[in-house]
């Protein structure tokens, strides 16, 4: 049998330098070739039957590298070792290489086959593998791990690093469980090995969150991360943890910075102290605040300076603080009854961290939240996100309230988005669902003034 002179031999029961574990650039009925997780190598004594030097001459020829690729990917699949492995377009080293080993020269064509079956013949009649291609694979080019239990291995890999999430509260479980099947981790670790790590400083960020009063996002991640850095913008950690605080929040979803800035502030975390705002109308407590109310003009209020005077509702007037979702109706309180308005507080839509600031610290003082807002799936989840950072009592928003406004609608526009729960009143949700159209606050607005004129009170 003419064998190539050529072949550098492997040590005994080591990898052959010619052969890799898996050939690159064949085409068959096979599957691409896909490499073996490595094992601990067996000891020596296991391939002791195996003559090294032969089968590096027979078959470590590098011509035959795309066959032992192949046979070595179907151990990895746990596939037997017969039938044919066909090479495509083959060249004349490896059409050589493969009479070699046959002792014949191969069928002429296009292409290049040969029989698993024929080859592992061929090892064990000549005593250079008595047990085979198999062994013969593994002498060459190392261990055979199967592709099975190397994905089970690996999933539990996935499992240790996504077990954090377990320690989170209940209000995120939903959102724990969502990171196991979405891919979110998957994409920004890539490995489980970077993936555990990731999720650890995740949870421990959440469990800190919300925070009241805010800070500025850098001091948090100083106090609670690896550094100030930590959930600089961009990084996979910021990803994860802004992901997770929209779950805790209920903010919506968007895109752009403003709309990240005004995300993590719902959580207490600040880019600055001067862009977060709320609208108010006749709060007392400074200079500017008395003199705005005497005027019965509506403020605005910086979360700088929530930070350093925390304003008051006048008790000669009233204990209760309005709470509204739009300004127009806050417009037209100032209109209506300038100072004599009992006093208000607008979110704008998304309550932002001045908004939330002010309101607990309202309700600190042991003044009562009336709220209100847009009869819509948007209106209730800002009203569900309110509620998670401070009580308060519904104003005009319960199910009655929005049947009699409906029925009183001759153009509303019909509901759109996913709907949600209104856990301080059930009826509505399903009232809601049932009537299908939206009634802003501007609708209602007669009613809404009615309840804050000098009569009402």
């Amino acid at each position: 049998m003419d064998v190539n002179p050529a072949a550098t031999p492997p040590a005994r029961g080591g990898r052959h330098p010619g052969i890799p574990a898996a050939a690159g650039r064949e085409t068959a009925a096979d599957d691409t070739v896909v490499n073996a997780a490595p094992t601990a190598r067996p000891p020596a004594g296991e391939q002791a039957d195996i003559d090294a030097e032969r089968l590096g001459r027979l078959l470590g020829d590098p011509g035959l590298a795309w066959l032992v690729g192949r046979a070595r990917q179907r151990m990895v699949r746990g596939r037997p070792l017969t039938g044919s492995v066909t090479l495509s377009d083959p060249d004349a080293s490896q059409r050589r290489a493969a009479e070699s080993l046959l002792g014949r020269a191969p069928r002429t064509g296009g292409s290049l086959s040969i029989r698993l079956d024929t080859v592992d013949a061929v090892l064990r009649r000549s005593g250079v593998s008595p047990d085979g291609l198999a062994a013969a694979v593994v002498a060459l080019t190392g261990p055979v791990t199967l592709r099975a239990e190397t994905r089970d291995r690996e999933e539990r890999a996935w499992e240790e690093a996504y077990a954090p999430l377990g320690t989170l509260d209940a209000e995120l479980a939903p959102w724990a469980e969502r990171m196991r099947g979405d891919g979110l981790v998957r994409r920004l670790a890539r490995t489980p090995e970077a993936a555990g790590p990731l999720v650890e400083a995740a949870v421990r960020a959440l469990r800190a969150l919300p925070v009241s009063p805010p800070t500025s996002r850098a001091t948090f991640a100083a106090r609670n991360l690896s550094g100030a850095h930590a959930l600089d913008e961009g990084t996979p950690l910021a990803t994860l943890v802004l992901s997770g605080l929209r779950s805790l929040t209920g903010f919506p979803d968007g895109a752009g910075a403003q709309w990240r800035r005004e995300a993590w502030a719902s959580a207490g975390l600040l880019m600055d102290d001067l862009s977060s705002t709320v609208l108010t109308l006749n709060l007392r407590g400074t200079p500017s605040l008395d003199w705005m109310a005497d005027a019965g003009e509506p403020a605005v209020l910086t979360l700088r300076s929530l930070s350093r005077h925390t304003p008051v509702a006048p008790a000669a007037m009233t204990e209760t603080v309005h709470v509204c979702e739009n300004p127009a109706v806050l417009s037209a309180a100032a209109d209506a009854f300038g100072p004599a308005c009992p006093p208000m507080v607008c979110l704008q839509g998304q309550p932002s961290a001045a908004a939330l600031t002010l309101l607990r610290g309202l309700f600190a003082q042991g003044a009562g939240l009336l709220y209100h807002g847009d009869f819509d799936w948007g209106g209730v989840r800002i009203a569900v996100a309110l509620g998670r950072s401070v009580p308060w009592r519904p104003w005009r928003y319960t199910a009655a309230h929005y049947r009699a406004a409906a029925a009183r609608a001759t153009e509303a526009p019909d509901l759109t988005g996913p709907p949600a729960a209104t856990p301080w009143d059930p009826a509505l949700a399903v009232a809601l669902a049932e009537c299908g159209v939206r009634v802003e606050e501007e609708a209602v607005l007669d009613d809404l003034l009615a309840d804050l004129g000098p009569r009402a009170r």
